[in-house]
């Protein structure tokens, strides 16, 4: 069986979207995955937004999902982790260095370009080597900070926007965008 954990920030709209909308689909297939989803600064135990609900209860799809905020036990219960933003997955590699090889974007996770996916490479390690640098206290040389910016001015944006506080229409389309990835995913998946 695999694990799979949908963060955000909140846990009230995005991730539990992607949480209700791909337990279905793992439902459909038959496929043996269990799903959660947390959020980086999330309050235990409330209730996911209305808009959020109403997207799941249209598709036909559970949303008796409650927030929860991401934990040492559920990242390392995780196979893979999958972030609404670089933000959140930056936060989970800070905070939870030993997910660093299971943790991703849901977009970046699925990109199928090799060429995108060496640069994504590239930008990480140098993200990783400023935060040494930072860390240790040492300063960062102009030049590298030139590179990170055009790495990030090459690659996709990896983002999915928040509809918190959104109109209904706002989260419906956050959701066809999640769920467009998650079907990617579940292709990804299903090849082994």
């Amino acid at each position: 069986m695999k694990h799979i954990l949908f963060v955000c920030t909140g846990n009230t709209c995005r991730s539990p979207m992607a949480e209700g909308i791909f337990a279905g689909l793992v439902q459909r297939e038959g496929l043996d995955i269990e799903i959660r989803s947390a959020g980086v600064f999330a309050m235990d135990n409330h209730a996911i937004s209305e808009n959020a609900a109403k997207i799941l209860e249209e598709k036909g799809l559970s949303n008796n999902i409650i927030s929860n905020k991401v934990t040492d036990e559920w990242v390392n219960w995780a196979d893979y982790i999958f972030a609404m933003t670089m933000n959140h997955k930056r936060h989970i590699i800070e905070y939870y260095p030993q997910a660093v090889e299971k943790t991703f974007t849901l977009k970046e996770y699925v990109e199928d370009n090799i060429e995108v996916m060496d640069r994504i490479v590239e930008r990480e390690k140098l993200i990783a080597d400023l935060q040494m640098k930072l860390s240790l206290g040492q300063e960062i040389p102009d030049y590298l900070k030139q590179q990170l910016l055009e790495l990030e001015s090459d690659l996709p944006d990896y983002d999915i926007a928040d509809p918190f506080g959104g109109t209904i229409v706002d989260y419906k389309m956050v959701a066809e965008e999640i769920e467009e990835y998650l079907n990617k995913l579940l292709i990804k998946l299903k090849k082994g």
